[in-house]
Parts: C-alpha cells; structure tokens; sequence
C-alpha cells in the first residue's frame, strides 16, 4: 500500500485552458455611464471541469464618472458563477454531475469519485461527499448568509440584478440553471430540469419574486423560457442579453469565416518550400531569437 503524503500535493496542470471572463455590466447602474475596465483581477483559480481543467479569470470595471453617487464601484464578472461556486476549485459541472448520478443514477459516492478519477478529475471520495453536500445546499433553500448579502447589496444599489443562465453538464438533456446576483456576485439558487419549461422556471422562481427588493435588471441568454420566466415573474424590471451571450452571437459567423480563409491559405501555400535554416544564427537584421 502507497503511503499517501501528510500533505496535499500542489496541483499543477499545465495543459490548462485559460478562460477571461469579463464584467457582466457594460454601464453603471447608478449614472448610466460605460464603465471602465480595470487591469486588475478580483479572482484567478484553477478549476477541474467535465471537460479538463480552466485556468479561470474574472476582470472587473469600475465607474469613473466623478459626479456618480458610486464613483470609482468596483464591478466583477459574475459570470464566473457558472464555472464554479467561490472558494471552490470543482467545476459546476462535475457537482451536478455528482448530484445526478448519486440521486438519479443511485450511484455510491465511492462509485462516483473512481469515475471522475478516470475523467482526469483529481478528487477524492472525502471531498466528492463535499461536493455533494454542496450540491444539496445549492439546490436548498437560501442560507442565512445569502439572504444578508441580498439585503446589504440592496441597501447599497436600491435594488438586485438577476441573472439566469443554465449549462449542460453530461449533454443528454438534463439542464442545471442556476440564478445569481450580478451586483454582488453573489450565486443564489439552483434547479435541474430534464425538459425545461416556462412554467417549470416561474414555479422555481417564485419565492425569489416574493423578495421585498426591487428589481433594477434581469439578464439572460436568448432562451425562450428563461425570457418569459423573467418577464412574468418581474415584468416591469429592464430585460438584456448577456454581454458574453450576445459577444459571441456576434463572433459565430466571424469564426466561421476565419476557419474558411485558414484552410484557403493552407491550399494555396502549402506547396511552398519551407525557409531554410540558418546555422550561423541571426543577423542584426533578423533580432534577437525567441
């Protein structure tokens, strides 16, 4: 038997995607002026995903606007949520996909870690009772904790901005949609549904409308049901696309384009021969070597 170390060994994954997220607000709430990037990160981590590990990354805005009732406010990129909860270093993903298979698939914990293990997930059965424990909380009702950051979060802004959006953690139709606080990037509940439907999403809303807060904004992606939800739950609150959302509608056909022009050029330059090497090293008119 391998003697395991005191210890846990730092983690290192060097094949690791490295993912900016950006601020969800592209204005201030309060004077309505666009917000200024900062160079700064309120948060850097590696996360372990279904899909391999992501060096994530969330930059956030400030308003610069010297007349602002909250000049120089620092806003985060919530969407972070949705990658992972804070402090926690698992994917979203690979916590519904714990909850699933413990709670549907009546897997034992035990079962469901050697299966993340042979996904190149690095966890144990301890921490996959954690996760899972987790998962439960997430999907329960509104801790203590949340509810005062709901609280303070409106005190401070005269109002919350939810935000709605829903990921796919084993692609066979099981949908987790999650609901956050933009302004204080705070992750607030959770649902998972198999056939999503309006309804489904205002019975799982409703004791989030009967908050007494007002709502300022509600954004989403362009989902048909999140949309409606949304609206019937708080219609007279602004509707908007997320930004990340709405960015990489604009990218699709763009990205479709450069894949095009890449395999063009690899046609038409292929038959070229390769430059020659230079054993003498650089000249000064080459520079130094990288």
């Amino acid at each position: 038997m391998t003697k395991q170390p005191r210890h846990r060994p730092r983690r290192v994954f060097e094949n690791a995607e490295r993912l900016i997220v950006e601020c969800d607000l592209s204005e201030c709430p309060h004077c309505g002026q666009a917000l200024k990037a900062r160079n700064t990160w309120h948060m850097r981590k590696t996360v372990q995903t279904l899909k391999g590990p992501v060096i994530v990354g969330g930059k956030t805005r400030e308003c610069a606007n010297p007349d602002c009732s909250h000049s120089g406010k620092h806003y985060y990129a919530s969407r972070v949520l949705m990658i992972s909860l804070p402090k926690s270093t698992y994917g979203l993903d690979v916590l519904a996909y714990i909850g699933w298979q413990h709670e549907h698939g009546h897997k034992q914990l035990v079962e469901i870690q050697r299966e993340l293990n042979q996904r190149g997930i690095l966890v144990n059965e301890r921490n996959t009772g954690k996760l899972y424990r987790q998962f439960l909380a997430f999907l329960g009702e509104m801790s203590a904790v949340t509810k005062q950051k709901l609280e303070a979060t409106s005190a401070e802004h005269g109002g919350l901005i939810w935000a709605i959006d829903a990921l796919q953690p084993e692609g066979d139709g099981i949908l987790l949609y999650v609901l956050y606080e933009v302004l204080s990037s705070t992750p607030v509940s959770a649902i998972q549904l198999r056939q999503p439907t309006a309804k489904a999403l205002i019975d799982w809303l409703r004791p989030y409308q009967a908050m007494p807060y007002p709502i300022l904004a509600a954004l989403s992606d362009g989902e048909k049901a999140i949309i409606e939800a949304l609206q019937t739950c708080w219609p007279e609150a602004p509707q908007q696309r997320c930004q990340a959302h709405f960015l990489n509608n604009l990218v699709e056909p763009v990205l479709d384009y450069d894949a095009e022009l890449r395999q063009r050029l690899r046609e038409d330059m292929g038959g070229l021969p390769k430059a020659p090497a230079n054993p003498k090293g650089p000249t000064d008119l080459e520079g130094p070597p990288f």
